[in-house]
């Protein structure tokens, strides 16, 4: 898992990407209030357990709705007992997430360590929501900056790849028409390799959409794009293409 941190009211707490999603430290969260008998206190409560296996209906498909009905039968009882392992392990639960040893700790996905946080206190959600905004806030800026990025990047080795097409794959006589539709080729060869259509394809599928199916791409189809790029132009130049 990814992982970085935010500081909320002079506590570092961690926060972990696992599947595009995030999970907040619960484990960092009460070391401003005690320790972590805390959190099993929280999960002994019959609302908790209302809360965590609603959630997990809403979200997750693999649940064990049955082991859920278990827990509600018995929570609130005074030998009613409930770890984060043991929540994970009999219901398949994917909300919580809980490691042993070094760097291990328990992690919640944010809807449910943001509920944690108003049992702690109702000032600390407040700071964790303001806290956890901010960061989100600078990734999709940064993301934003390293898109712009990688969409000149593309843009400037797609120009290499068209001089590449230019001086080896268009004879002199062909006329601009027909020379376009060369360069087309070559452009669609790339695009059904990163997105699966052509060019056309993507703009009769989208009709209301700026812009190219480039213009459209993540980051990450963006790096495989230039490098695509720079390989076929480098290709063309060997007479492999």
């Amino acid at each position: 898992m990814k992982k970085r941190s935010i500081t909320v009211r002079g506590i570092e707490v961690s926060i972990a990407t696992r599947h595009d999603q995030d999970y907040i430290s619960l484990t960092d969260m009460v070391r401003g209030f005690g320790d972590e008998t805390v959190l099993y206190g929280w999960l002994r409560n019959k609302n908790t357990v209302e809360f965590l296996g609603t959630w997990e209906q809403l979200n997750n498909p693999d649940f064990k709705p049955l082991e859920f009905e278990r827990f509600m039968g018995e929570a609130g009882l005074n030998r009613f007992s409930l770890s984060p392992s043991k929540w994970v392990e009999a219901t398949h639960a994917i909300g919580l997430i809980s490691k042993a040893g070094r760097g291990g700790g328990t992690y919640a996905h944010r809807d449910i360590a943001f509920e944690f946080g108003s049992w702690l206190s109702p000032t600390f959600k407040i700071y964790l929501i303001t806290e956890f905004q901010r960061l989100k806030a600078a990734e999709a800026d940064a993301r934003s900056l390293e898109w712009n990025f990688q969409r000149t990047l593309a843009k400037v080795n797609y120009h290499i790849h068209t001089d590449a097409i230019k001086e080896h794959l268009i004879p002199p006589v062909l006329t601009r028409t027909q020379a376009s539709a060369v360069y087309a080729s070559e452009a669609d060869l790339l695009n059904m390799a990163l997105f699966g259509v052509t060019a056309a394809e993507w703009r009769s599928a989208n009709p209301g959409k700026e812009g190219n199916v480039r213009d459209h791409a993540t980051l990450e189809q963006l790096v495989v794009l230039s490098n695509l790029e720079s390989i076929n132009a480098v290709l063309i130049h060997q007479g492999q293409q």
